[in-house]
């Protein structure tokens, strides 16, 4: 009779428990709601387990109240049990595993989310976690996750797949600044070749957000899926991959990220003027100098480069502000840079960059910044031999009016920035230049026709007879226009004045069209 008693109450216990699956989901999902902000959850299946206190939810849906479709998140399943390991050892923790879960993102939610003045930490994340299984989570596993940003326009979405994380000894008591209890680890696949693995340390309790402290390593990104980040800034990027290895830690107080290694292989970058942009350059140069300058003297925040290698490459910039626009580039690039930093670490940084000028003429540039003060404080050399001309002619056109059909540049330059104060020289050097011929020019009106042998005229008075050659010599000296300055916008500023005004020796003054 006790037997089926026992038998009786276990039968009924077990149903009870069967019979508020429903009736558990529905609370489940309105508690966790109420501590939500700007999000909504559904949850189709809920299922409780008494034989070892837990909790199975099925399709558990994520969408956000002002951009819902598509539903931001989809989580095949969420299960959440009584860690016993840690239950034997006097702890009451649980255990959450998320099962593939589907998240799908774009350009408008993520305006929102990033836009969204309520903090994180009130967002109510943590709560509505909390809200599904009571007990602190002593270890988290993430399975088969898959995440999809889609941005406007004909670009690929970008794509990360296959991403499993586990984090553990994820206590309930808040850790000491700097110290990270909870230990993690990460791979995922991304894009359609890309790897990314990272093993650390967490504060998952800290505030206002999480901490963590990781080594990361990723292997052949392709540069080319981030064209919708990139166009932004005017920075066209096509093919090429990127593989790095460093250390990254976020924090509430203080964010650095040290690139031991990284390779850039066979990207083709353009950075591309025009006339729209250049006030948006300006006050971006501005802020990037301000943004800088602060970086280098908050210990909050640290960036820093080991060594990065670009090879194979193809490096342009285009001027869409004049008539016709003109490509400048080095093809064939190698470029290394060393020991550069957002604070004063004491050492020179150092570029060096090898490539083919308009593919044809072997070129060189040597950049060092040196650590003494903030602000650009460098010194540029640069070295361009026997460039086919003919290369050169949408820019010829854009500040000569003229073109040519044969002939060589050759081109060096030092420059030094120290004080705000500028000095050096560019010397541009044209050998055998013809301007005129009457077979390519035979459709063109007879100013223009005239205009090219007076330029072809003059280009043989001025050349150096023995030698066959043009050459002029530009000295630079003054003071950086703007205080605030970027090095970037520096070395650019530079370069506009000083080399394109040298280009043309002699012939701006004494053969512009007279109007």
């Amino acid at each position: 009779m006790a037997a089926v008693l026992i038998a009786f109450i276990i039968v009924t216990s077990v149903g009870a428990f069967f019979f508020a699956d429903e009736p558990l989901r529905r609370y489940t999902e309105a508690n966790m709601n109420a501590h939500l902000k700007g999000y909504t959850v559904s949850i189709r299946a809920l299922h409780v387990s008494p034989i070892n206190f837990s909790l199975d939810l099925r399709d558990t849906i994520i969408v956000q109240n002002e951009h819902p479709d598509p539903p931001v998140a989809n989580i095949e399943r969420l299960y959440a049990s009584v860690h016993w390991g840690a239950l034997l050892s006097g702890r009451v923790v649980g255990d959450v595993l998320i099962d593939h879960p589907i998240v799908v993102l774009n350009l408008e939610q993520a305006k929102r989310e990033i836009n969204d003045p309520t903090p994180v930490k009130d967002r109510g994340w943590q709560d509505a976690l909390q809200a599904i299984y009571p007990l602190n989570i002593n270890e988290l596993q993430i399975r088969r996750a898959d995440i999809t940003y889609h941005d406007k326009g004909p670009f690929k979405p970008l794509h990360v797949h296959d991403l499993e994380f586990r984090a553990s000894n994820i206590r309930d008591v808040h850790s000491e600044q700097g110290v990270y209890p909870s230990s993690m680890s990460l791979e995922a696949k991304i894009f359609e070749a890309g790897h990314v693995s990272a093993t650390g340390w967490a504060d998952f309790l800290a505030e206002p957000y999480a901490a963590f402290s990781a080594d990361v390593k990723v292997d052949t990104i392709e540069l080319d899926y981030f064209k919708p980040i990139t166009n932004r800034y005017n920075i066209l990027v096509d093919q090429g991959t990127l593989s790095a290895a460093g250390q990254v830690e976020i924090a509430p107080q203080y964010k650095t990220a040290k690139l031991w290694q990284a390779t850039v292989d066979g990207v083709h970058v353009d950075y591309v003027h025009t006339a729209a942009t250049s006030p948006v350059e300006h006050a971006a140069a501005i802020r990037t100098a301000r943004a800088a300058q602060s970086a280098s003297t908050d210990p909050g925040m640290m960036l820093r480069i080991d060594r990065l290698d670009v090879v194979k490459s193809n490096l342009g910039f285009i001027n869409r502000a004049t008539t016709p626009e003109y490509r400048l580039f080095l093809a064939d690039t190698t470029l290394t840079v060393t020991n550069l930093s957002s604070i004063h670490s004491g050492e020179t940084a150092v570029a060096h960059i090898r490539g083919q000028f308009m593919g044809t003429g072997p070129a060189t540039v040597d950049f060092k910044l040196h650590p003494e003060r903030p602000g650009p404080d460098f010194d540029l050399a640069v070295r361009i031999d026997d460039t086919a001309l003919a290369a050169m002619n949408d820019l010829l056109q854009a500040y000569g009016k003229f073109d040519v059909v044969a002939g060589r540049f050759s081109l060096y330059s030092e420059m030094t920035v120290k004080n705000r104060q500028i000095s050096g020289y560019v010397k541009p050097l044209f050998q055998d230049m013809e301007v005129y011929d009457q077979q390519k020019d035979r459709n063109r009106t007879v100013f223009q026709k005239m205009y090219e042998g007076a330029v072809n005229i003059v280009a043989k008075i001025l050349q150096n007879r023995p030698r066959s050659e043009v050459a002029t010599r530009v000295e630079i000296s003054g003071q950086l226009e703007q205080p605030n300055v970027s090095i970037l916008s520096a070395i650019i500023g530079l370069v506009q004045n000083a080399f394109i005004k040298a280009i043309l020796p002699g012939f701006e003054a004494h053969l512009r069209p007279r109007r």
